[in-house]
């Protein structure tokens, strides 16, 4: 079979660099198992370094999503004829509450959404037994394999996904990993590559650099004395020694934060023009906050619970603006995380037959709003059941139908409520005795 090593960002192209190794042909990016030497791409790192670590809005963001979404916690949940059923445990989840020595579900939880939230794929294996361990994600290749068409791996009709490729650039020998040895974690897929996720940073990249040029832009307006900037014109007479001279000293004595303020006084020859605007005329609130609302947005996150200035604006702060926020990152955002989450790790562990992996919330306080508005749910329910078997229906179909939300699943019993039944309809009683009379 030839197989297509694709890398687990960028897809392989016919433009790409290829070589060839035991009769196979390989495309894509990183270090062959040849041990020929290829540059990694750098993309991982920057968004570490120039997004995560240097951009405020980008660390608040991520820093709310990896808060709320480590505070999960796994269990099985039974599936009974199709259907979801009551949470349980059993020492079978081990490996995800203690993954490795001193290490939480939490610990996993942040470090898998922070993985898939800057490179768009967490990886983490169960290569030792007992343990788990966190995959650098660019440092992991997606191996994939086509019989019909080599050059179209990922998206070939016979497209198998055959393992991943643990590359350290250390320059030691890659480690093999077959799909059942790790989870893949990529919460938004990668339209170009079947098998790969995208971070939900890609789309606003250009935001993010708007946003620091917008930050470093505010830097300089007060290292330069919090003052418009202005062009400083001489009389033609006066010789460029002399400018250089006079530049010299303004700057000394008006330049920066420190000499901010202070009274220009200007020799003959000398005018001054402001060309430049404050940021009160640059609008520069508005400008920034803006570009903070689209990365929320990406993020989805709402500006009103990251604290953007945008998402503290108006009714934004009303109680019930406020609680519908809260409800679109837990039920829009959070839940489905967590529920590929949980899917991605079920390989790693044992779930018993009749189960499946499933994530627990009930301890979550953000999501304490949501428990009582299921209390309310359940409180309307019992009353449907109640209503339902007073009919004269069954009672274990009455449970599935409500539970289904099927009705057509009743089956009644064929007794009615005595306010159902006609008058005389009913068998007539036996006559009481009369009394005797005393003699």
């Amino acid at each position: 079979m030839t197989s297509l090593w694709q890398h687990a960002r960028r897809p392989a192209s016919r433009d790409d660099e290829s070589w060839s190794v035991g009769g196979n042909i390989y495309y894509g990016t990183g270090r062959p198992i040849d041990g020929k030497e290829r540059p990694l791409p750098q993309e991982f790192e920057a968004k570490v370094r120039h997004a995560y670590k240097s951009n405020g809005p980008v660390f608040a963001l991520m820093a709310v999503r990896q808060l709320l979404f480590s505070e999960a916690r796994f269990q099985f949940r039974q599936i009974r004829n199709g259907r979801p059923g009551e949470l349980f445990g059993t020492p079978a989840l081990g490996p995800l509450e203690t993954p490795w020595p001193g290490g939480t579900t939490g610990n996993l939880l942040s470090r898998y959404i922070q993985n898939a939230d800057l490179e768009g794929n967490g990886y983490v294996t169960n290569y030792n037994p007992g343990r788990l361990k966190m995959l650098r994600p660019d440092w992991v290749t997606i191996i994939t394999a086509s019989e019909e068409e080599p050059n179209l791996a990922s998206e070939a009709i016979d497209s198998e996904l055959i393992g991943y490729m643990y590359d350290p650039p250390t320059g030691s020998e890659p480690w093999f990993l077959l799909p059942e040895q790790v989870g893949h974690f990529a919460p938004y897929p990668d339209p170009e590559f079947q098998f790969r996720g995208m971070s939900w940073l890609t789309p606003v990249i250009r935001e993010i650099v708007g946003d620091t040029a917008a930050t470093r832009h505010k830097l300089k307006f007060f290292e330069n004395g919090a003052s418009p900037q202005v062009v400083v014109s001489m009389d033609a007479s006066v010789t460029p020694d002399k400018v250089r001279k006079f530049q010299a000293l303004m700057d000394s004595q008006h330049r920066g934060v420190d000499t901010a303020y202070k009274t220009l006084y200007l020799g003959g020859g000398a005018d001054v023009t402001v060309v430049g605007k404050d940021l009160h005329q640059l609008d520069f609130k508005a400008t920034q906050g803006a570009g903070e609302t689209r990365l929320a947005a990406a993020a989805g996150v709402p500006s009103v619970i990251v604290g953007f200035s945008e998402g503290l604006a108006g009714s934004s702060l009303n109680a019930g603006n406020y609680a519908s926020s809260r409800r679109r990152l837990a039920d829009g955002t959070m839940r489905p995380l967590w529920r590929e989450a949980a899917g991605s790790l079920a390989p790693l562990i044992d779930v018993p037959a009749g189960a499946e992996l499933f994530y627990d919330t009930r301890d979550i306080a953000w999501l304490r709003e949501d428990r009582q508005a299921a209390a309310e749910i359940q409180g309307l329910e019992s009353r449907t059941i109640r209503a339902l078997v007073d009919a004269g229906y069954e009672p274990a179909s009455v449970v599935a139908a409500v539970e289904a939300e099927d009705f057509t699943l009743l089956k009644h019993s064929g007794l009615y409520s005595v306010q159902l039944q006609k008058p005389g309809s009913g068998k007539p009683s036996s006559p009481a005795p009369e009394p005797t009379e005393e003699p």
